[in-house]
């Protein structure tokens, strides 16, 4: 935390931690925004930790809702950065879930399959995977689908905090070999913990990165 920022590191903190409003829920495509700015979108199962992420790479408390309760966010929830408006963080619903009506999961499936595959403003999405549980299946599923629909991601690794540090190098390694596999997987790991800080600057340095290119 006290080693000095990268000039690009300190661009990306300070656009980041400024003006970052909400701008809208999108419960289905017809309400998407227009692609006015890039956007980056944040993806993991449900409790992986995407909405306290997103509080810590913006220095907010309450930026986006945390929740115990799986399966919160039901829509995409757009948040832009930059005054004038550089890009959009885009909160996507969780997914993974086994509480929900199952009619409700397909829903908000098909939201976020349609989003990722026809969105052109979409530069990159990061995919969350909890550090204490790994890759599960339905990670591969939605990574399976990223690669078909060809939008580039990064894995990040949350929760880094939680684990030992010898645990934490095997699920480390194990997803670096998994993503190995998958065309769209970008080589560059994200390992985080929005707790303690953990990874932040790295994260949004790759955000504006992403977002510029």
């Amino acid at each position: 935390m006290s080693e000095k920022l990268s000039e690009h590191e300190e661009r990306a903190r300070k656009l980041l931690t400024g003006q970052v409003d909400f701008l809208l829920s999108a419960p289905a495509l017809k309400f998407l925004p227009d692609p006015g700015a890039p956007e980056i979108a944040f993806a993991g199962r449900s409790n992986v930790g995407k909405s306290t992420l997103l509080n810590a790479l913006t220095g907010r408390k309450k930026l986006a809702r945390t929740s115990n309760t799986p399966g919160r966010t039901q829509e995409l929830n757009f948040f832009e950065a930059g005054n004038p408006v550089e890009l959009r963080l885009v909160d996507m619903p969780g997914y993974g879930f086994a509480k929900a009506p199952v009619a409700m999961v397909q829903k908000w499936r098909h939201l976020v399959e349609d989003y990722l595959r026809g969105r052109q403003t979409l530069k990159r999405t990061m995919l969350l995977i909890d550090s204490r549980r790994g890759i599960k299946q339905v990670d591969l599923d939605v990574m399976k689908m990223l690669d078909t629909a060809a939008v580039n991601y990064h894995i990040v690794l949350t929760k880094a905090d939680k684990v030992k540090a010898s645990e934490l190098e095997k699920v480390r390694a194990a997803t670096e070999a998994e993503a190995r596999k998958h065309p769209a997987a970008h080589p560059e790991m994200y390992i985080t913990s929005a707790e303690k800080g953990m990874g932040i600057a790295e994260l949004r340095a790759a955000i504006l990165t992403a977002a510029e290119t």
